[in-house]
């Protein structure tokens, strides 16, 4: 008995190689996703579609996100032992996606591809719970901080070359570079521990997850907000940036200093929020908001390569400030029996801005023009600091009644 149980302790630990396994997996799961995000624009254009198509498409991505982030968030709570095969399903339909992209540029298998990218992001959920299962309760903050970080960096690092590959290399190279990152971090998700419970967690029907989690007090709140600063982020640096920056002469070779512009103060910003207690960060997440708002107003102002990297480096400090802080908010909300299903709540409702942002960007791009696309981002930015505002005071006044 005492041989077998040294046994079990022994394979249940978690060793260096499985962090780096780890961390491995996860560079390939958003780099092969974003490497070719930020020129994914002006080749839909390049090929002919129309800028209300390409909204569609690029919020396409946020469909099956909707659909599938809170089912599984509610199944990592019921069906554990599907979160690691579920996690590697995740970079073969990365795969797939990609070789579609390569193979095919009609709009219907341009869209099926891009929702094949979405059902890969849905698995983002499985990567966090397995993941903060290498760490004990009182270090889950490091597990997600660590996780944040990983998930910046392969994003920065995938959006900044981009541009630069499909100068040398032509349209095609970053679906390529995805096929070949997807095949990578598919082999490595088979060699990830999982520390998980094998059996099926019972005492709660799915639909008693769902009413609970929706009963949460200021969860939608914070998916709101999320949600708006989703849409602001897809349907600018994510969506019509680059294509804005073409029209003022910045050329797919250039685009990597507006990437790594917004994407190193966010960085900077993830960072900081690690190593910070922010237990009053609402003010931040205020002020974030409102300086969002006025840059992207700004935008469209902006006429030089300088001004629009200066434009998004606020930008995306104030950004890279909001995300963490969020999340860290809404980890600390419900119980640990609801904890991932929570999170899949979250993560659906703030994918509705994947979807939503670039598509309403798109018909005002159609009807209006490129620089009103930036005026609407400002607008939103400014609902969220609206929304951070009432929900204060609500939480206030709620308190002051006790």
């Amino acid at each position: 008995m005492e041989l077998r149980e040294k046994v079990v302790y022994e394979e249940s630990q978690i060793l260096k190689k499985d962090h780096v396994i780890f961390w491995g997996a996860v560079f390939c799961f958003w780099f092969a996703t974003y490497i070719y995000v930020p020129v994914f624009g002006l080749y839909l254009g390049n090929i002919g579609f129309s800028y209300s198509a390409i909204g569609i498409i690029l919020g396409s991505y946020g469909i099956t996100q909707i659909l599938l982030r809170f089912p599984f968030g509610i199944l990592s709570d019921v069906l554990a032992p599907l979160r690691k095969q579920l996690f590697i399903t995740g970079f073969a339909m990365s795969l797939l996606s990609s070789l579609i992209f390569l193979f095919f540029d009609s709009f219907l298998m341009v869209i099926t591809a891009r929702l094949m990218a979405g059902i890969t992001a849905a698995m983002w959920v499985m990567a966090t719970v397995l993941y903060a299962q290498y760490f004990t309760k009182d270090r889950s903050a490091k597990a997600m901080g660590i996780l944040q970080f990983l998930t910046v960096l392969p994003q920065f690092v995938s959006m900044a070359v981009s541009g630069y590959l499909v100068h040398l290399f032509g349209w095609m190279f970053p679906f390529w570079i995805g096929v070949i990152v997807s095949f990578i971090g598919l082999v490595l998700s088979f060699f990830i521990k999982d520390q998980g419970a094998r059996e099926p967690v019972k005492g709660m029907r799915l639909s008693d997850y769902v009413k609970q989690t929706w009963r949460l007090p200021r969860l939608k709140a914070i998916a709101i907000l999320s949600f708006l600063a989703h849409a602001v982020l897809f349907m600018t640096v994510f969506g019509f940036t680059p294509i804005y920056a073409e029209t003022i002469g910045i050329n797919e070779e250039q685009l990597i200093w507006i990437m790594c512009a917004f994407f190193i103060p966010q960085a900077g910003a993830s960072i900081w929020c690690i190593f910070y207690n922010t237990k009053r960060a609402d003010g931040l997440i205020f002020v974030s908001y409102v300086i969002t708002a006025v840059f992207f107003g700004l935008l469209p102002f902006a006429k030089t390569l300088f001004t629009v990297c200066l434009i998004h480096a606020v930008t995306g400090l104030t950004l890279g400030f909001i995300f963490p802080l969020l999340v860290s908010q809404v980890v600390q909300i419900g119980t640990p029996k609801l904890k991932m299903s929570v999170m899949g709540f979250y993560q659906s409702f703030y994918a509705l801005g994947f979807f939503l942002g670039p598509i309403a960007a798109g018909k005002v791009a159609e009807q209006f023009g490129l620089r009103e696309v930036f005026w609407f981002a400002g607008a939103l930015s400014l609902g969220g600091a609206g929304v951070m505002l009432v929900s204060r005071q609500f939480i206030t006044r709620t308190k002051s009644r006790r």
